[in-house]
């Protein structure tokens, strides 16, 4: 798996703070400060070893309580992130983000009984359920939307999940439209990685670029992987070289460190230092 999908990390700090209330208001702190850790560890190889511990700890949390939405939202969250960044092998991958998926999809139609049918109905008649969800399902609205995107991403191969792009670029433009100020930034880059996913095919390229655009702005310039995705699924699919370049120095020259993004800026610009010296054989 490329690990140009390192920003889906960033999903992780939603399900850590998530984990801690499970457990208790005690514990909430706990929760907090292993996120925060987490997100600015520099050292990616120390978190590929320690989250499978973290997996295994949620799944033990859902023996008897599978009813619980904001535990299976942290599960599916731990699930895609993992599958989708650290995963040795595509069929690996795809294991993980299918139930990760499937965690994601319960969490929801425990509190949105219509979503339950979303996978099997056309796509109009999900979209007028979609148009239903209210703001207060907005956090498990996130993480189905990052769900699917990971399932996709890691299925790539497989024409029924690629299928699945249009309902969920739906569902994280719902997000955003319904967040409003509280919007994760990450929204952003993922609707831009959705819509960029089939290249001109899809028809999006310019609303994904202001979608990449947005998530760098939001984060005040410190998301190098939100210009990875941008240099990716904008700038090599369209060959624009001297866009490319520019985000190459940009990723490359900046520090990594910055509060809440360390961890995946040292991931971007790893994979960054690889693109961009290819980028003479590229364009």
């Amino acid at each position: 798996m490329n690990r140009s999908s390192v920003l889906l990390l960033l999903a992780a700090s939603l399900l850590m703070n998530g984990c801690a209330s499970m457990v208790s208001n005690a514990a909430s702190s706990f929760g907090n400060n292993l996120s925060s850790s987490i997100l600015n560890q520099d050292d990616p190889e120390l978190v590929r070893a320690g989250m499978p511990a973290y997996i295994l700890l949620l799944d033990s949390f859902l023996q008897g309580e599978e009813d619980n939405p904001a535990m299976l939202a942290s599960a599916a969250n731990m699930y895609v992130s993992y599958g989708i960044v650290f995963a040795d092998d595509e069929a690996r991958a795809a294991k993980l983000t299918r139930r990760g998926r499937d965690y994601a999809d319960d969490a929801l139609c425990m509190e949105f009984a219509e979503s339950c049918t979303w996978r099997d109905i056309s796509y109009d008649a999900f979209a007028a359920s979609l148009s239903k969800v209210g703001e207060k399902h907005a956090d498990l609205i996130f993480t189905y939307g990052f769900a699917s995107l990971a399932f996709i991403r890691a299925h790539s191969s497989d024409w029924n999940a690629l299928a699945q792009i249009p309902q969920a670029t739906a569902v994280m433009e719902r997000y955003i439209a319904m967040s409003g100020r509280t919007t994760n930034p990450s929204a952003h880059s993922y609707l831009g990685i959705l819509m960029t996913f089939r290249g001109e095919m899809g028809g999006q390229m310019d609303q994904g670029r202001a979608q990449f655009e947005r998530a760098i702005m939001l984060s005040n310039n410190r998301d190098l992987s939100a210009k990875l995705e941008f240099l990716i699924g904008y700038a090599r699919a369209r060959y624009d070289r001297v866009l490319n370049d520019k985000l190459c120095d940009e990723i490359l020259n900046a520090t990594p460190y910055a509060d809440g993004y360390t961890l995946t800026n040292v991931m971007a610009q790893e994979d960054a230092l690889v693109l961009c010296a290819e980028a003479d054989d590229y364009f």
